[in-house]
């Protein structure tokens, strides 16, 4: 079709945040995140953005608290992990940095790592940009119960390596 626009990824990805210094200190030791851009509003630093030295989106920080509590918890974006090895990978790194979220896990159609949250509760998630499961729009895929359907998947490939 040629009257689609043509798009070019994910520009950045913008985070309300309660206090920038803390949120900064926290993307750049967990993931490895650099500030770029320094957004200074009336004599206030107000914004950061930031990239990523090995090919992550994107990423600004914007001091807004209200905004930052009422967003907390969601999962608004996955930032996209080469592969099942990398994930793993990743996991490990935040395990000894004594995060917390809720490991790899088989998902609907690449591997996930859910529940990793920020200062500020933002859930940050990742996903393989591997997939195991082929998805297109011309044969759209329906998950029924993505959790459940998911972790049952993982049992059963767990039971067919012989894996508790």
């Amino acid at each position: 079709m040629s009257d689609i626009p043509r798009l070019d990824g994910i520009h950045h990805v913008k985070l309300p945040v309660s206090e920038l210094q803390r949120s900064r200190a926290w993307y750049e030791s967990r993931l490895g995140y650099q500030v770029q851009m320094e957004f200074v509003e009336q004599g206030k630093l107000m914004g950061l953005a930031m990239v990523h030295p090995n090919g992550g989106p994107g990423f600004a920080l914007r001091l807004d608290p209200e905004r930052a509590a009422a967003a907390a918890g969601f999962d608004y974006f996955a930032i996209g992990v080469p592969d099942q090895a990398a994930i793993t990978a990743l996991a490990a790194r935040l395990d000894e940095l004594g995060e917390s979220h809720a490991g790899v896990h088989y998902a609907s159609i690449g591997w996930i790592l859910p529940e990793l949250h920020d200062p500020d509760g933002h859930e940050v998630r990742f996903y393989t940009t591997v997939h195991h499961t082929d998805a297109s729009p011309e044969h759209v895929v329906t998950v029924q119960d993505p959790r459940e359907s998911a972790l049952q998947r993982e049992a059963d490939l767990q039971a067919a390596a012989g894996k508790p």
